[in-house]
């Protein structure tokens, strides 16, 4: 858990400490007094309240909870208890530095009491919501850069058994056409040629048109053409007011795939695939959708394992519109009434 990793701990000590020189300085200026007991006081509370919400967070939280603390019910009881309970053990280590054991601080020094009372609340419930926050950005940050390799990784996977699938089909074709080895190998490196541009963008996070991805798809589909022969027939619809949203690259690439792979090829006569882009949704709530649909047979051998989540392909497109989109985005799987799967990603839009 982030929250509790060593290097967050040190850098959050540190932060607490620089804080609590700081309280002690102001209020050595505005209520008077030795500067060593406010000095100690200041400290005792805060780095009190530190430990006391880090070994809290540790106990209480969960392996979802974002940035290693605690959510809902188990935050509103660890962060009152954490400054209460801190505030309580940092002003009895300040009575018995300063030599009032026996006393409580309220009779000893009534304004300082007051005071670090309602700093120590508002100044350690703001340096928890602080620490959280950074503690969030970090787990977020790193769930982004997971997602990231996995998603340049799946890139070249996919190349790869693309690459050498191709090459097998163009060694021979050479031998038996060679006018459509050479159409193949032109889709192969305009394919090629725009998976590795788009690649190369910083942290593979930036975003192309629709058309640009319809035009990838057009290369790929192109390629497996070729290889089906007359077996695959395809359709690409995508209507000019949608050509310059846009998306992920080769978001819509794994569907594609898995239509291929495990809906049209296993049937002995092929099937229809189609890659169609509208917009959907309500007047208030507009949404555009994206929908790989085939009629292969999908039915019986790939709509169990899809809908639970298990294909690689389908976890990819899951993981990246959750981190290019959170919650308006959804990915969901539907059988076809005749045969096939329609994989449709939906999308929301800017009312």
């Amino acid at each position: 858990m982030p929250f509790c990793e060593r290097s967050a701990l040190l850098k959050g000590l540190g932060i607490t400490l620089m804080v609590n020189t700081g309280i002690a300085l102001m209020l050595w200026w505005a209520v008077g007094g030795p500067f060593d007991e406010q000095m100690v006081y200041s400290q005792a509370i805060g780095v009190s309240i530190w430990a006391l919400t880090n070994a809290g967070a540790r106990w209480l939280s969960r392996p979802t909870d974002p940035g290693g603390f605690p959510r809902g019910w188990r935050a509103a009881v660890l962060v009152p208890t954490s400054v209460g309970l801190g505030a309580s053990i940092g002003m009895t280590v300040g009575n018995l530095y300063a030599g009032h054991g026996d006393k409580l601080l309220i009779h000893t020094h009534p304004k300082m009491a007051w005071t670090m009372m309602v700093m120590t609340f508002v100044i350690g419930g703001a340096m928890t919501l602080y620490f959280y926050l950074v503690g969030k950005s970090n787990y977020l940050q790193n769930e982004l850069e997971r997602t990231q390799r996995q998603t340049a990784e799946a890139q070249l996977k996919l190349l790869e058994s693309q690459l050498f699938n191709t090459l097998a089909n163009l060694r021979v074709l050479i031998g038996l056409d060679p006018a459509k080895a050479q159409a193949m190998l032109d889709h192969l490196i305009a394919y090629l040629r725009a998976t590795l541009a788009a690649s190369r963008q910083p942290g593979h996070a930036a975003t192309h048109t629709l058309a640009t991805e319809f035009a990838r798809l057009n290369d790929y589909l192109a390629l497996m053409a070729i290889r089906m022969g007359p077996r695959l027939h395809v359709t690409l619809d995508l209507p000019a007011d949608l050509q310059d949203h846009p998306i992920p690259p080769l978001l819509l690439q794994p569907l594609v795939e898995n239509a291929i792979q495990h809906g049209l090829e296993p049937k002995v006569g092929g099937g229809h695939i189609v890659v169609r882009a509208s917009r959907c949704g309500l007047p208030d709530a507009p949404a555009l959708c994206l929908e790989v649909t085939d009629d292969g047979v999908g039915t019986q051998n790939s709509l169990p394992d899809a809908q639970t989540g298990n294909g690689f392909g389908t976890a990819q497109v899951r993981e990246r519109l959750a981190t290019a989109y959170g919650t308006h985005a959804a990915f969901e799987l539907i059988a076809n009434n005749s045969s096939g799967i329609c994989a449709r990603v939906t999308i929301g839009l800017k009312s």
